[in-house]
């Protein structure tokens, strides 16, 4: 099983949120998710503007295998998009929490971080999926 960084929450969906510490959050898919999914050859981000609520579906990422929704972890305003993903999407499949990420949101409501998986939590979710 690949890497789980420390500083990461996640919704059991396989999307992590890293908190930038100014009110940001940074938004991407799990490197589970990512090897799942297998080659991706598109991604749709949400445009700078839109807002995003906690647990709904806001992107999507197509692989040759499947088309899966990215739902946000948080809520709030879409500051900032990757939008070298779209042109090499394979980002994502390279470096899922690095230069993969996808979106950043401003948060309007800041307890929604404490509703999120810690890296414990999540690696506990991987675990009852591959059994």
């Amino acid at each position: 099983m690949s890497e789980i960084p420390g500083d990461l929450k996640f919704l059991k969906s396989h999307e992590w949120a890293r908190v930038e510490g100014d009110g940001r959050v940074t938004i991407g898919i799990s490197d589970h998710a990512q090897g799942l999914l297998g080659d991706l050859v598109y991604v749709e981000l949400p445009d700078v503007g839109a807002e995003a609520k906690a647990g709904e579906q806001i992107a999507v990422v197509e692989s040759v295998k499947a088309a899966s929704d990215v739902y946000s972890p948080v809520s709030g305003t879409v500051v900032e998009v990757n939008s070298s993903l779209t042109d090499k999407p394979e980002t994502i499949n390279e470096d899922a929490y690095g230069d993969g990420w996808m979106f950043v949101v401003e948060l309007s409501n800041k307890e929604e971080i404490n509703d999120l998986l810690d890296p414990d939590a999540y690696a506990e979710v991987l675990e009852s999926d591959d059994h």
